[in-house]
């Protein structure tokens, strides 16, 4: 009998850390929707390149919400895991919050649901290892990807 390998959710966090500069802003001073995109797109990634150990590439985003503006000055904190995988492909949340640095005050700016498919040294898709959720939030979390996938498979097969 083969076991198969899980990963614990765990391993795949990725936190980066980023600095709103005026390049990055609108004429409001606000973060560029843009530059949010950019940046959630790297951290989700890593997450996904910690799980399948080989290149990941971006599948499609399924969702991402713009809660709160970001301001210039402020520094950008960056949160991913891994939420679910199917056979090839694996969904990671990611978290944006800004954190105003003469306040210290933090505000929710982003959320999104990404997909990756990992591939082979051929650049075709190849599979990927098990998710083991362990706490709460992870379970919860793997349990609504599981939906989102399969709703998502149902989307595409129409």
């Amino acid at each position: 009998m083969s076991t198969v390998k899980k990963v614990s959710v765990s391993k795949t966090h990725a936190i980066m850390n980023q600095l709103v500069l005026p390049n990055d802003t609108n004429t409001l001073g606000n973060l560029h929707g843009g530059r949010v995109m950019y940046l959630m797109d790297i951290c989700a990634a890593m997450s996904a390149y910690r799980l399948s150990r080989s290149p990941v590439v971006t599948a499609s985003v399924d969702r991402l919400d713009f809660l709160s503006p970001a301001q210039l000055g402020d520094m950008l904190i960056l949160r991913s895991s891994v939420n679910y995988t199917g056979k090839t492909s694996m969904e990671v949340g990611v978290r944006i919050e800004s954190e105003n640095p003469q306040t210290g005050y933090i505000n929710h700016t982003a959320t999104a649901y990404m997909t990756f498919v990992a591939l082979d040294d051929r650049n075709k898709p190849t599979s990927v290892p098990l998710i083991r959720p362990e706490t709460e939030d992870e379970i919860r979390r793997f349990e609504e990807a599981k939906i989102r996938h399969k709703l998502n498979k149902q989307r595409i097969a129409d």
